[in-house]
């Protein structure tokens, strides 16, 4: 089959010991990031398959309809990006592992990692001395401080144990069935959403975005945090009412942000209103780019292609399109 792969930047997949999975297709992969329209339909003419990493490039149905070879999109985890009733619409199966019980490894360290270049000014210090400066600042000691957890799940429930481990007192506060869990597993949950906000020294965001969680963390919750509290996003941007948190940071609480996500990706600009604050430290969304991690992942998805290929698709997140009249058309010619 005719494979395309979008958005490998270090063309990194061609690498993997699971890229073998895909011997005997046709496999075009695509390392520049490209979102217009007609550029995208142009370079996916005669795509069969389609392989996404994760939620680079959008895939609505103005691009969908213009894809008339289009038989399958095979990804891995949530798919916010991706138009799933045009694709059923349209006879393209959506394969997708949500991969139960195994949460991203990377994206909790990354999370942790920047915690703590966060209380540390980590970067803040690095640009000081290759500047030809010294010490620019006192950080901020992590044992004893409140960790705050907003949501528990897989990737929450692990940097629990590493904010443990950093002698850190772990707050939740999430949906009433993950605080009952996390309950259970012995960590503390906050008596009210502004009680969570007004106690935590680090706040980390870990939910999916869906239309119930969109903008769930308010200006008004920001203004309850600490002067010296630091506020973290691996999860995504959109879970944060839209320009709040630049406000938030100028006015003084929290004092402190680190985010690896933002509303529109990639982000080229280093006038982003949050690369231009002396109190942010950010990261190009790479919670999940580890080698590591993309062979887990791309094992998974090449699965799929390679089920699909055969005609026994798996982890279908679409199943009526598999009776759809397009899909059998399309197999008869």
């Amino acid at each position: 089959m005719r494979v395309t792969i979008l958005d490998d930047y270090f063309d990194t997949l061609r690498t993997l010991d699971c890229f073998a999975k895909l011997a005997g297709h046709e496999v075009t992969v695509w390392n520049d990031h490209v979102q217009d329209l007609d550029a995208l339909a142009a370079r996916l003419a005669g795509t069969e398959v389609l392989v996404l990493i994760r939620e680079r490039t959008q895939v609505r149905a103005p691009l969908l309809e213009r894809l008339p070879k289009l038989e399958c999109v095979s990804q891995r985890s949530v798919y916010p990006h991706l138009d799933v009733e045009a694709c059923t619409r349209l006879g393209v199966t959506v394969c997708s592992y949500m991969h139960p019980g195994s949460p991203s490894y990377a994206a909790a360290e990354l999370t942790f990692g920047l915690i703590l270049a966060a209380a540390r000014a980590i970067p803040q210090q690095m640009a000081s001395l290759q500047a030809g400066r010294w010490q620019i600042g006192v950080g901020t000691t992590l044992r004893g401080k409140t960790l705050g957890l907003y949501g528990y799940g897989r990737i929450a429930r692990e940097v629990a144990r590493y904010g443990a481990a950093f002698g850190m007192r772990v707050l939740v506060w999430a949906r009433e069935e993950s605080r009952a869990r996390a309950a259970a597993e012995g960590l503390a949950v906050a008596a009210s959403k502004e009680a969570f906000f007004e106690s935590c020294d680090v706040l980390s965001l870990h939910m999916r975005l869906v239309p119930a969680t969109r903008g769930i963390v308010t200006a008004a919750d920001l203004a309850r945090m600490k002067p010296t509290a630091i506020f973290v996003n691996t999860s995504r941007a959109p879970l944060v009412e839209g320009g709040a948190l630049e406000a938030a940071l100028r006015a003084g609480r929290p004092g402190g942000a680190a985010v690896d996500v933002f509303e529109h990706e990639p982000v080229t600009d280093p006038a982003h209103p949050l690369l231009r604050l002396p109190n942010v430290v950010a990261t190009p969304h790479i919670g999940y780019v580890t080698r590591e991690e993309y062979e887990t992942q791309f094992s998974d998805i090449f699965d799929q292609v390679v089920a699909y290929a055969a005609g026994s698709p798996i982890n279908v997140v679409n199943p009526g399109v598999l009776d759809s009249p397009q899909l059998r058309l399309r197999r008869r010619t």
